[in-house]
């Protein structure tokens, strides 16, 4: 086991201080529901932790430009409970919701489900759907990031050693939008997804829809914005026959493997299923937020 060393800086530039100037394994620590488990099972021994929970930047929800900044360390329940965001963005509430139990959303957070990077991680398929920007900060200076472009492989992610995310940043809002997201688990509460789909679309007066995002979770080696699938609702009234081709367009995304959670042909049938299911609860909600 090696020496653990324990920072908490009070900013950004002296946390990606701290990451540049480590040589061996370094961790940052949010809510920690992810990386005490796995230093607790000896998946990981880093060498220097970074408490990131002292940063304003990486904290809170705030309004900007018509949307909503959301700090990347943001507990899993505080989300949940802000009224605005949940109300103008439930699809991605419902991926919050199922980050474990209560008490591990009173730690937990986005970003934190995000850069551990699991194929399966809940709150990421509605982060993409929703056109999601991480903002990076590094020793290279700040960057805007599509959330579909961190997550790399299973547990690699985009961000060079010295990088954090500090906040997401949720566009403005158009009328008739609507969000939602579906998984697939063996059990109702406290699982892992074996499949997910999230869905964001935005209709015209005439009910046709103008825009729309389809990302699929835990049927590939990551969270994948399937465009094809996306493509298939524009321009139609996500009718049934343009959601038939937006569900065969996102079965043959996907790349799932075999477990014994689920065999490839069972995962590729039951996120078609979801991807039908999450197309008419975004339609709906469209349709009433006039």
């Amino acid at each position: 086991m090696t020496d653990l060393r324990y920072e908490a800086p009070e900013s950004l530039s002296a946390a990606v201080a701290l990451l540049a100037g480590a040589k061996g394994m370094t961790r940052l620590l949010a809510g920690g529901t992810d990386v005490i488990v796995q230093m607790e099972t000896d998946l990981i021994e880093p060498e220097l932790i970074v408490d990131i929970k002292k940063i304003p930047e990486v904290r809170g929800i705030a309004a900007e430009n018509g949307g909503f900044r959301v700090g990347a360390a943001t507990t899993g329940m505080q989300i949940c409970d802000h009224k605005e965001f949940a109300k103008t963005w439930p699809g991605v509430i419902e991926g919050v919701k199922l980050i474990g139990s209560i008490q591990v959303k009173g730690r937990a957070s986005m970003g934190g489900n995000l850069c551990n990077a699991s194929p399966g991680a809940d709150s990421v398929p509605p982060l993409i759907t929703a056109s999601a920007m991480a903002r990076v900060v590094g020793q290279k200076g700040v960057r805007e990031v599509p959330v579909e472009q961190i997550c790399i492989a299973p547990g690699k992610t985009s961000l060079a050693k010295d990088e954090i995310i500090a906040s997401f940043f949720f566009p403005a809002r158009a009328k008739q939008s609507g969000d939602a997201y579906m998984r697939f688990t063996p059990r109702t509460e406290m699982d892992i997804a074996v499949t997910g789909v999230a869905i964001n679309l935005t209709l015209d007066d005439k009910g046709v829809c103008t825009a729309a995002r389809v990302a699929i979770g835990a049927v590939a080696p990551t969270a994948l914005l399937v465009k094809a699938a996306s493509d298939a609702l524009i321009g139609t009234k996500v009718d049934e026959a343009a959601i038939e081709k937006m569900v065969a367009a996102t079965r043959a995304a996907c790349k799932p493997i075999d477990d014994k959670r689920g065999t490839k042909e069972f995962r590729i049938e039951v996120t078609g299923v979801l991807a039908k299911r999450v197309a008419l609860a975004a339609l709906e909600r469209a349709k009433n937020n006039k």
